[in-house]
């Protein structure tokens, strides 16, 4: 099974992720996400950053979880190679997760700038399970 693809959206970008598991599939729209920045094998995992997010809703949860990653993105320059959700409910009563991202600061000489990506966005936001599998669609902000 495929993580994710890019959805190539007119003056935008968006991804469909995949997953066995909403988990897996919040991992994998991230990595997408990060893959859209940078090429992601010249990534090292030298520093581990926590995120703790809880909201109202689960496509709330998604895309605080996606702009969290990218405010550390634009503020620190950092950006994750392994990603670890260790607790996470997606029940109707509780959206919550707490993630440990493993990567580094970029670094220009050492990294490849691809896409710079303002936003992650609710426009046509879709979290579905589909054939006991997860599928997300997300459009971000260019």
């Amino acid at each position: 099974m495929k993580q994710f693809e890019v959805l190539d959206i007119s003056g935008d970008i968006g991804l469909k992720a995949f997953g066995k598991s909403l988990k897996e599939a919040f991992i994998n729209v991230a990595s997408g996400m990060y893959s859209l920045i940078t090429k992601l094998d010249a990534i090292e995992k030298k520093k581990t950053i926590n995120i703790s997010l809880e909201k109202h809703s689960l496509d709330a949860l998604l895309v605080s979880w996606l702009n969290e990653l990218i405010f550390y993105f634009d503020a620190y320059g950092f950006i994750g190679k392994k990603i670890v959700i260790e607790e996470a409910s997606f029940n109707t009563e509780e959206f919550k997760l707490k993630a440990k991202i493993s990567g580094e600061e970029i670094d220009p000489e050492r990294h490849e700038r691809k896409l710079l990506i303002k936003a992650a966005t609710y426009h046509r936001l879709r979290i579905e399970k589909r054939n006991n599998f997860w599928e997300i669609d997300v459009i971000f902000d260019i």
